[in-house]
């Protein structure tokens, strides 16, 4: 067999489930993609997938904090709003904040995998995709009969719970998963006031029902709730002071879908319905302040042909999806100044194309267009491509066309004869291209990947000097990105799997036509991972390292640019199997006690140490 599809041949198939509109061998993808299964998790044991994603070849995290504070990620060098999250196939990036993704409500504990596709994939699955896609799959129903318990606690005051439970068979399955997690903090400025915590909790349920081999019914549910206390700013001199504000972030989600035909089918078609409610509300101590509440109502359907011709096996896939949002902000502090009630809608229209020869070869096409009722519509492209070269090298290709939506808040301002919003807003746009070269054979596999990306009608604030008045507009200029990413995994015999990596990335921004390139915050030009997973007998390995080399940032006390120290982040889980069902472990995170910061003026904690117990029973 090709050595393009080694991994794939040696192992179950290995999926990536969003660098197609249908899962494909991640070999066979001309796209960058990570994933980290539900053993590496399990055995790195981190909390939060924060955490793994920082491990991820081109990707920056911003924690304003400690865990549990507001984070935002950043995919080669693209803004924090250009990540487009999926969990269970729900689409998560909630609208009421600026439709980022709340990263940091997103447990490890209970995912069965976790997908990294780098570059824009808007061509596939629309807005925010410019920098790339994010897939979070909790557990599967249907694998038989288990159940997963975990108990720990902890430095910082912290106590941390999960538990999974799956029962199923050929015709029907049902899989729950729920984690929680309590920390008492560490006290952010660092200025003798109160420890800042957090508290999280999420579950899932998913049931799906087989009436034959091809056709498929199935529902998943989806709530989470997430509270975390944090220092803003004097209400007098709007310096960061230490105070009792905190944040209360909460969702739930269904998700409904018939599909008939699997993969392998000449045909296949699926309709799928989501429903997401979320709402922000932030205190000072227990007095309300605000609130910003969202709905996505998501109607999709898709029918894909597989067949032969000239050679290749071929795949053709249509989809149409209607999205409608609506959005609510309300306010206690400016006795309803804020209110506001807002709407957008969005219909699409996907076409996409996939091919392979011969098992060495694989390519494809995407194009979509996607009508807006607030603003313009766009239309975006997407190829990429995989070609086998032999003695175990391949090359690997793709150029992808990305959007942004504008957020309510840029459409339509937020206080009155302060920050009026803008209607004329178009969508910000993305132009991206990576190519690179894989090596794999015999347990072993690197690779180096050269990227690219240009930004235009980037949505920025502007300020009016006569009137006083902010607003937003598409910025004239370019912004550009890009680096490259070299990765290597290898295998240790049948015990150990090491995988490391390094980025170098240069992201630059320009506001205005014809001016000067400026570098953007928040985005390292060095970063490196390291992980490290293994068993033997009774023993349980997981270690990780990341490091973050020097960045800039803004330090809005003194509206200074200001230079953030690299810092290296090493955390060591070691678990011992007491019985064949029962493990005990302990894990050290930070523990080489790095003095860091990824948000000047915000600290995070020094070196802790946990202990749990992991309960294992059924299949």
């Amino acid at each position: 067999m090709n050595p393009i599809f080694l991994i794939a041949a040696e192992l179950p198939a290995i999926l990536a489930i969003g660098a197609s509109r249908q899962p494909i061998e991640i070999a066979a993808s001309g796209a960058s993609v990570t994933l980290f299964n539900r053993q590496e998790i399990e055995a790195l044991g981190m909390p939060s997938a924060t955490d793994l994603l920082r491990l991820t070849p081109g990707v920056s995290i911003a924690v304003s904090g400690p865990r549990g504070s507001q984070t935002q990620l950043r995919i080669r060098g693209n803004e924090a709003n250009h990540s487009l999250l999926f969990i269970d196939g729900i689409e998560a990036n909630d609208p009421a904040t600026g439709n980022e993704a709340r990263f940091e409500t997103l447990l490890s504990d209970g995912l069965e995998r976790l997908e990294i596709i780098r570059g824009a994939q808007s061509a596939l699955w629309g807005a925010e995709a410019i920098g790339g896609v994010i897939s979070a799959e909790t557990a599967i129903p249907g694998r038989g009969s288990e159940a997963r318990l975990l108990a720990e606690g902890g430095s910082l005051g912290t106590a941390r719970a999960s538990a999974s439970l799956g029962t199923g068979s050929a015709t029907s399955g049902l899989a729950a998963t729920a984690s929680w997690i309590d920390s008492k903090g560490i006290d952010t400025l660092g200025l003798g006031g109160d420890r800042d915590g957090f508290s999280s909790f999420s579950g899932t349920v998913k049931g799906e029902v087989r009436p034959n081999e091809l056709g498929a019914l199935g529902l998943t549910a989806r709530y989470s709730r997430s509270r975390s206390e944090f220092d803003g700013a004097d209400p007098l001199t709007y310096l960061r002071a230490d105070t009792l504000d905190n944040s209360v972030a909460e969702s739930l989600a269904l998700r409904g879908y018939a599909r008939l035909g699997d993969n392998a089918a000449p045909w296949s078609a699926e309709l799928s319905g989501t429903w997401l409610d979320s709402s922000n509300r932030n205190f000072t101590g227990d007095a309300p302040l605000n609130r910003s509440d969202a709905t996505r109502l998501k109607i999709e359907g898709q029918l894909s042909h597989r067949f032969a011709l000239g050679g290749l096996d071929q795949r053709l896939t249509l989809a149409v999806a209607r999205k409608d949002e609506v959005f609510k902000a309300r306010d206690t502090q400016y006795f309803g100044a804020t209110n506001q009630r807002r709407s957008r809608a969005n219909t699409a229209f996907v076409g996409e194309w996939r091919a392979r020869i011969d098992n060495s070869a694989a390519f494809g096409i995407s194009l979509r267009h996607d009508v807006f009722n607030r603003f313009a519509d766009a239309t975006t492209l997407r190829a990429d491509g995989n070609v086998a070269l032999g003695l175990g090298l391949s090359v690997h290709a793709s150029y992808g066309e990305g959007i942004a939506q504008p957020t309510f808040y840029d459409l339509y301002g937020y206080f009155p004869g302060s920050f009026a919003g803008n209607p004329a807003l178009k969508p910000e746009r993305s132009q991206g291209y990576e190519a690179g070269l894989g090596w794999s054979r015999d347990g072993m596999a690197l690779k180096a990947t050269w990227f690219q990306s240009r930004l235009t009608d980037e949505i920025v604030d502007v300020w009016d000097p006569e009137t006083y008045l902010s607003s937003t507009a598409n910025a004239t200029g370019k912004s550009k990105r890009r680096g490259v990413e070299l990765s290597g995994e290898t295998r240790l015999g049948d015990a150990i799997t090491v995988d490391a990596s390094y980025t170098w990335l240069k992201a630059s921004e320009q506001r205005v036509a014809g001016s000067a390139l400026a570098k953007e915050w928040r985005r390292p030009r060095h970063s490196a991972a390291l992980r490290v997973t293994g068993q033997w007998d009774r023993l349980t390995l997981g270690a990780s390292a990341a490091w973050v080399g020097k960045r800039r940032d803004m330090d809005f006390d003194s509206y200074q640019m200001v230079t953030l120290d690299d810092y290296l982040l090493a955390t060591v889980q070691i678990g011992w199997k007491l019985t064949e069902r029962i493990e005990a472990y302990g894990r050290v995170e930070n523990a080489l006690d790095a003095d860091y910061q990824d948000v000047v003026g915000y600290r995070t904690p020094g070196r802790t140490g946990y202990a749990g117990l992991r309960l294992r029973l059924g299949d």
